[in-house]
């Protein structure tokens, strides 16, 4: 359950902040019941703010790498090695979205129970 309290936690100061950054939208809140896990979409200059901010490193103190996941585009210069295992932190995934264009992220909570991860990020852009 702490842990719970703690995503709903990241998420709202995730959408609060990227609501502060000077963007033209707020996040916007996605759930997907189905598969366990709320969460929000964020806009390009949401998920640039959010990046260069301290919100990744102060997630992160929460919740570690290992109870994270990433589903990265096609493209992406981030590591990911032969089991799917991405080797980069939450800055640096957000970060790579950040740096293209129309790049951004959707940040999800996940159930606890749901394979081990707490947070999913993914990355999207054109």
């Amino acid at each position: 359950m702490r842990v719970v309290r703690y995503g709903v936690g990241i998420m709202a100061v995730a959408a609060g902040l990227a609501a502060g950054a000077g963007a033209a939208q707020a996040a916007v809140p996605v759930v997907q019941i189905d598969q366990g896990r709320v969460g929000v979409a964020l806009s390009h200059q949401e998920t640039a703010a959010i990046a260069d901010g301290p919100l990744p490193a102060v997630i992160s103190m929460f919740v570690p790498l290992s109870r994270m996941g990433a589903g990265l585009q096609p493209d992406t210069t981030i590591y990911k090695d032969d089991k799917g295992g991405v080797h980069a932190s939450l800055r640096q995934v957000m970060s790579e979205a950040a740096d293209h264009p129309d790049g951004s992220v959707t940040l999800f909570v996940n159930v606890p129970s749901k394979g081990g991860r707490v947070l999913d990020v993914y990355q999207n852009w054109g």
